[in-house]
């Protein structure tokens, strides 16, 4: 064993609705020293994202539970302290999966080198990370924007809505965004160009929207669900596409929600107006990596891509920010700050 202290967070109980700080431990255990092919890293930044949510459940999905007395899972980016692994050694700077503790012990194989020159590290986590391949591999292939037409996204403050409505504009289409304070629209219009904006919180919502897409829509990139995609249904045009990335709305809920049965008029619009609709996740388009890495981080150097963080420090806060993740109170892309950067 090597010396010191390894914290770590992890699911204490299922939640039985939106989670609460009850449902998370932390837990307290030495630092281990890495096998053959494996490195000991130094937590920097962590990833907080919704698909969170889902992982603590004990339901059959896309990928496995977080198991009781686990720790919680992450994307993180971390400095490697020891390198039992060929190709690391000491101080290099690695993307990976590896949860919510400070001192994790990895497999070389599962990592990704970065280079702090190139970008900030935390954009490994956001921009230049799964968000920002999710909004980019998602719209791309799935809602096909074309030039001339309008992209509505929902939850378009956010990691993903953010790049979404932004390369949008850059495909030379109308982006219309949704998001859940007037601050955060204003965001939207002001600083990421966004030809529009609503706050599905204020009063007159589906009447503003409407006034917002003359045209209708052609592709709505679906966050959120709810009440958000009952005011999208009716503007949707005919043969509209609908990538679906997230329902959030839904994640806490613990019934089914009350009638009256919204399927049967749902399909009647998906039959007569022949839309397209997928679900997806990121990793069924893997083999873009390369492709979006080299878009996006060109499209951010030019200048057509912004890109905000939400920066909370102490793995202790890791817990109430997520919770907090859920109920929208994040702005930007949410990253804990565990540990300090290295200095040069």
């Amino acid at each position: 064993m090597s010396q010191g202290i390894n914290r770590r967070i992890l699911l204490a109980s299922r939640p039985v609705g939106a989670p609460q700080a009850s449902d998370f431990a932390m837990d307290e255990a030495p630092i281990a020293a890495p096998g053959e092919d494996e490195v000991l890293l130094r937590t920097i930044y962590l990833s907080l994202d919704p698909y969170m949510r889902g992982r603590m459940n004990a339901t059959k999905s896309y990928a496995p539970s977080v198991e009781i007395g686990e720790v919680m899972v992450g994307g993180a980016v971390s400095e490697v302290m020891t390198s039992n692994a060929g190709g690391y050694r000491s101080g290099d700077i690695v993307f990976g999966y590896t949860g919510w503790q400070d001192h994790p012990v990895a497999p070389a194989e599962g990592l990704r080198k970065l280079d702090p020159a190139r970008a900030p590290m935390s954009t490994a986590l956001g921009v230049l990370g799964m968000p920002g391949m999710t909004a980019y591999t998602g719209l791309l292939n799935i809602g096909k924007p074309r030039e001339g037409e309008t992209v509505a996204v929902a939850a378009a403050s956010g990691a993903v809505g953010s790049i979404v409505g932004q390369i949008a504009r850059i495909k030379g289409c109308r982006a219309v965004g949704i998001a859940g304070t007037a601050e955060k629209c204003d965001y939207l219009t002001a600083e990421l160009g966004f030809d529009a904006a609503l706050n599905h919180r204020a009063d007159g919502f589906a009447e503003a929207l409407a006034e917002a897409c003359p045209d209708g829509i052609d592709v709505y990139f679906e966050n959120v669900g709810g009440h958000v995609f009952q005011a999208i249904l009716p503007l949707l045009n005919e043969f509209a596409r609908i990538p679906v990335c997230g329902l959030i709305a839904h994640y806490n809920a613990t019934e089914p929600p009350p009638g009256p049965d919204h399927l049967p008029v749902l399909m009647g619009h998906v039959l007569r107006r022949r839309f397209t609709v997928r679900g997806f996740i990121v990793w069924d388009f893997a083999d873009q990596e390369h492709e979006f890495l080299d878009a996006v981080g060109g499209w951010i150097d030019d200048g057509r891509i912004k890109y905000r963080e939400d920066v909370v420090d102490g793995l202790e806060n890791a817990p109430g920010a997520l919770i907090g993740l859920l109920e929208g109170k994040n702005f930007g892309k949410l990253v804990v700050r565990v540990g300090p950067e290295p200095t040069a």
